[in-house]
């Protein structure tokens, strides 16, 4: 969710009881508008937050004049002091997959992979490297799945130019209510993959500058088997929780360009989503 616009976006997504203390809030309120002045960022998102047992991560992206293009991380332990994270590889993607449990909030701290799949350590071994995988890799493997699977956009936030560059839509002034309700109106902001299948019968009815993104109807388990969708504040706000990674909470007030996610959560995917259902 934008900086600048954070204390009230968070007002609107703490019915699920999530939020930040006040000194957090005064901190990141003092230090993101300097974090975007030192890196030279057009915008600046406050990305959310994964508990650890003994301390907390606190994330914030940076993004350039594109908006889909990879975005720089940043982490902090106090919401003063950031530290920049490298860009995830499909190796951390992957051994992150392994690992299992709460996060221990200590970004120096190390998995032993031989213990948890020695498999993959032995794959580390033979390359030259060490068998073990430090939670600051994690951190950053742990976030990039979350943005892949569950951040998302209302349809028609973006548009996407004939040169292949997302920006924001300045003629986008808010979903109305009822489409606001519906999943099909949103969208994963992340490189789509089913549009390639869709046959040029469905493509026919598509905007390709504001349909170039994976709806969420089409999530697995389909329908509203990983999202709960629910009308707060009287109606005038539309929230969507993921069931897959607990604590993303995406929200938009109908006929506004008012929206954003955030994540409040342990890390950790539901795996046991289709049990639940």
């Amino acid at each position: 969710m934008e900086a600048l616009s954070l204390p009230a976006a968070l007002s609107l997504v703490a019915g699920g009881g999530a939020g930040l203390s006040p000194e957090l809030r005064a901190a990141l309120g003092a230090s993101l508008p300097l974090l975007q002045r030192d890196y030279r960022f057009e915008r600046v998102w406050f990305w959310g937050c994964i508990q650890g047992v003994r301390g907390a991560y606190y994330i914030a992206q940076g993004l350039g004049p594109d908006r889909a293009a990879p975005r720089s991380r940043l982490y902090s332990l106090n919401c003063l002091d950031w530290s920049l994270l490298t860009p995830a590889t499909e190796e951390m993607l992957a051994l992150a997959e392994e690992v299992k449990g709460r996060f221990q909030g200590d970004p120096s701290f190390e998995y032993s992979l031989a213990e948890i799949n020695p498999e993959a350590a032995a794959r580390l071994v033979q390359s030259g490297k060490e068998p073990v995988m430090k939670e600051e890799a994690r951190l950053i493997a742990t976030i990039e799945q979350i943005d892949r699977a569950v951040g998302i956009v209302p349809r028609g936030a973006f548009v996407k130019t004939p040169l292949g560059s997302v920006h924001e839509n300045r003629h986008f002034e808010g979903l109305s209510l009822a489409e606001a309700k519906k999943l099909s109106s949103y969208f994963h902001f992340t490189e789509p993959t089913n549009l390639k299948n869709k046959t040029l019968l469905e493509k026919a009815d598509l905007d390709p500058s504001t349909d170039f993104l994976n709806s969420l109807e089409h999530d697995i388990p389909q329908g509203k088997g990983s999202w709960s969708i629910q009308l707060e504040k009287g109606g005038s706000v539309v929230v969507l929780r993921s069931l897959l990674w607990l604590g993303l909470t995406f929200y938009h007030v109908p006929m506004t360009k008012q929206f954003g996610y955030v994540y409040f959560g342990t890390g950790e995917k539901n795996l046991d989503l289709p049990f639940m259902l």
